[in-house]
């Protein structure tokens, strides 16, 4: 198991009738999960049903699923028939030609032409057979939504086990210098307070407890065994399935203060370039993090 990507698409598509109905999920970046559904008004009961469905399968991202019903030449809808209110043109009708004593027929094609008897929807009919349907498209279509951000996991994780990799060599390169830089700075200082002394003899136990201490403030032993700790850690996190982009961002953090720690303390010209170089990576990595779940 590995880390999954918050970003992906799925699709499910089946004919209907003469067109076809196709359910789209899409997700992209979120610090939580947020779902919305665009449906037509006749489905618009499977929206609860929906959101549960990408809740049980993602836990951050902004999700979002639309459902389109096509019919054939392009056209999607229904015709509605308002019988009330063709009774009551056809009463209004008969009364009127009673009244003014009127000749000809009120036949179907009069009531017909009038306003709202027949309406034109741009929404499918209710069908339960159509909200079955949609359901099994719309499971589709989020098996090829998890199945995406699952792959572009993988890449991630590829990705970003590889930089902590070279973060490691630069790591190396700092701790291979590390034991040296207490004893230059020992002797850098040294060598300054003597000059300043001159020929006054001074304590000299007392100085080289002075310079020692001086020195010790240059060690950076805890901020290496820290980052390697770090790095560990983050490593082991790309391995889990559960969301972990909170945890990675953390470590992450943790990271790049230990850097800076050792950048800071060493004070030497061959560290600083290694730590320029390792945050370079760090940050290549925290881009890479604001896609994972």
């Amino acid at each position: 198991m590995t880390i999954r990507s918050m970003t992906g698409f799925g699709r499910g598509q089946a004919p209907w009738h003469d067109g076809s109905v196709t359910v789209e999920v899409r997700s992209v970046n979120h610090r939580f999960l947020e779902v919305a559904c665009r449906l037509p008004r006749s489905l618009a009961h499977l929206e609860e049903s929906f959101k549960k469905a990408v809740q049980q399968r993602c836990t951050r991202g902004r999700v979002d699923m639309t459902v389109t019903v096509q019919g054939g030449k392009g056209r999607a809808g229904s015709v509605n028939l308002d019988q009330a209110l063709a009774k009551q043109y056809h009463q209004a009708l008969r009364a009127l030609k009673k009244s003014l004593k009127l000749s000809g027929a009120i036949d179907v094609a009069l009531i017909a032409g009038l306003r709202d008897v027949l309406s034109v929807s741009d929404q499918p009919p209710e069908d339960p057979k159509l909200g079955k349907l949609v359901q099994k498209l719309a499971l589709q279509a989020l098996d090829e939504l998890e199945g995406m951000r699952k792959r572009e996991g993988l890449a991630l994780a590829d990705d970003m086990s590889g930089r902590i990799r070279a973060i490691r060599e630069r790591r190396a390169a700092v701790a291979a210098r590390s034991p040296k830089l207490v004893q230059e700075a020992f002797d850098r200082m040294k060598a300054r307070v003597e000059k300043l002394l001159g020929t006054e003899a001074p304590d000299v136990p007392r100085l080289h407890q002075e310079l020692a201490l001086y020195a010790d403030r240059g060690d950076i032993t805890e901020e290496i065994v820290r980052l390697d700790s770090h790095m560990i850690q983050f490593e082991q996190t790309l391995n889990r399935a559960e969301s972990v982009g909170k945890t990675l961002d953390f470590l992450l953090q943790e990271m790049g203060r230990e850097i800076n720690t050792i950048g800071s303390k060493a004070n030497d010209a061959e560290i600083a370039a290694q730590v320029v170089q390792m945050k370079a990576e760090l940050e290549r990595i925290r881009e890479q993090v604001q896609n994972v779940e």
